[in-house]
C-alpha cells in the first residue's frame, strides 16, 4: 500500500513499481525507468483502482489513465539514461 492514499501521484507510483511495470535506477534513483511489459502496466491500472483513499473513496478512472499515462511517458525507454551513455566522455 502506498504511504500516501490520498496522493494521486504516489499510488500510481506505487502500482507501478509493485507490478514491475517500472522500475528505478539501481543507481540513480531520480531516473525511472519503463520496462515495456504491457500486461504489467494494465495490472498497475488495476491495483491502483482498487487502493481507498481515507474518506472510504477510490480514484476515478479517467484520473488514474491519465496519471499512468504521464508517468510511463516521462520514465526512460528500458534503459537508464545516466548509465547507457555511448560516449565514454560524457
Amino acid at each position: 500500500m502506498p504511504a500516501n492514499v490520498d496522493d494521486l501521484t504516489a499510488v500510481v507510483r506505487h502500482a507501478l513499481e509493485t507490478t514491475r511495470a517500472t522500475t528505478v535506477c539501481p543507481f540513480h534513483d531520480e531516473v525511472t525507468i519503463r520496462v515495456g511489459d504491457d500486461a504489467a502496466e494494465s495490472h498497475a491500472y488495476e491495483r491502483a483502482k482498487r487502493v481507498v483513499r481515507s474518506d472510504g473513496t477510490t480514484w476515478e478512472g479517467e484520473a488514474l489513465r491519465e496519471e499512468i499515462g504521464r508517468q510511463l511517458a516521462a520514465a526512460a525507454d528500458g534503459r537508464c539514461p545516466k548509465c547507457d551513455r555511448t560516449d565514454p566522455r560524457a
